[in-house]
Formats: C-alpha cells, sequence, structure tokens
C-alpha cells in the first residue's frame, strides 16, 4: 500500500466509525423503545464505537467497500409489536445514515460559505472528510436497503413470508448466498455486482445542492 492510498484511508476513516457507530446505534436504539432488553443488556445503545465494529468487516469496508458492523441482537418475543417492530428495528439503521448524510451536508455548506476557498492544505483535508463522510453514509443507507440477508432491507421483504417457513428459510438461506457470491465476484473481477454508487451520487449530489453547496 503507498502513501496516497494511507492518506485517502485515513481520509474515509471518519466517515465510516461515525457511519456504523450511529447505524448500530440505532438500531439498538429503536429495539429498546419497542420493548427488547436485549441491545443494552448487551451494552449496544451507546455511541462508543468500539462497541459496534467488527474488526473484520471494518477492514473488508476499507480495502473492499463492502463490509459490516456487530451485528444488533433482539428477542422478537419481547417486541410489543413484533410484526411491525422488527421492521421499526431494521430502517433505523439505515433512516439514521440519511440523517446523518443530511446534517453533514448542511454543515458542509456552511463550511464552504464561511471559507469560499481551500488554499491550505489543512482546509482541504478537512473539506475532503466532510465529503467522504457525506457519501459513505449515502452509500451505508442505499447499500443497507438492499433486500438481500443479512442486509437491513431483507427484513422488509422476508418479514411477509414469516407465515410461510418453507419459504422464509429458503429465501434467507439463498439470499444470503447470492448476497456473498455478488461481494466475491466484486472482490475478484473488480467489476461492481452492486452497482449504487448512481443513487448515492444522486443524493449526495442533490442534497449537497438543495443545501446551497455548488
Amino acid at each position: 500500500m503507498d502513501n496516497f492510498d494511507i492518506v485517502r484511508i485515513l481520509k474515509f476513516l471518519p466517515g465510516i466509525i461515525l457511519g456504523l457507530t450511529v447505524h448500530e446505534f440505532s438500531h439498538a436504539w429503536v429495539a429498546h423503545r419497542c420493548g427488547d432488553a436485549t441491545s443494552k443488556e448487551q451494552g449496544r445503545i451507546t455511541l462508543n464505537p468500539l462497541k459496534h465494529i467488527d474488526f473484520l468487516g471494518f477492514v473488508m469496508l476499507i480495502v473492499a467497500g463492502f463490509g459490516w458492523a456487530k451485528p444488533v441482537h433482539f428477542n422478537e418475543e419481547n417486541l410489543r409489536n413484533p410484526k411491525y417492530d422488527v421492521m421499526k428495528i431494521a430502517v433505523a439503521g439505515p433512516l439514521s445514515n440519511a440523517f446523518i448524510a443530511m446534517l453533514l451536508s448542511i454543515i458542509f455548506s456552511i463550511y464552504s460559505v464561511l471559507i469560499p476557498s481551500y488554499p491550505d492544505n489543512i482546509l482541504r483535508i478537512i473539506s475532503e472528510i466532510f465529503l467522504y463522510a457525506i457519501y459513505i453514509n449515502w452509500g451505508l443507507f442505499i447499500f443497507n436497503l438492499i433486500p438481500l440477508p443479512p442486509l437491513d432491507g431483507s427484513h422488509l421483504l422476508l418479514n411477509q413470508f414469516k407465515r410461510f417457513p418453507v419459504l422464509y428459510d429458503n429465501l434467507y438461506k439463498y439470499g444470503s448466498y447470492i448476497f456473498l457470491a455478488l461481494i466475491l465476484a466484486t472482490v475478484i473481477t473488480k467489476i461492481n455486482f452492486l452497482p449504487i454508487w448512481p443513487a448515492i451520487r444522486f443524493l449526495g449530489e442533490g442534497f449537497l445542492s438543495i443545501v446551497g453547496y455548488n
């Protein structure tokens, strides 16, 4: 890994750490609000990144662009309204990333007005860190809504098939294999088999434009 790669990774890190931490915290907080204490007992209702980041998943996210954090566990039997609470818990993570992306966009837009040019290397690096964090959080929002296990979007889809246990089990099992195959194919061939970048760019550039950043 050359020096450029190291510098680029360091610029990525704040956005990745922030995005993963808020994402998992949101799952845990909503699960607790819905009546299950598992996440609280496991110490997951916290913004301490060390409680949420999985080392291997973190490395994979940096190296391959696909990764994961420690999953937040909950017991459906403890939820007040399992059918709907499971979906609330599932969408809490991605929606938190969308919120962070929008908040950072607003802050960055104000920052760019107050400091309209970036002649200083430090100011330029701060701007790049902001932009990376914005796009990373939009990426986590869109990526996690893909309806393939174990991503959050799969809960929205699979929850509709729980009345049919055989179908539910097959969708969950083979959906996971499809997802893993897509990741491996992307890593091996360098071809993106989960082409979500156009959507990330649309949301990133679109919201930055709405809040006044040109």
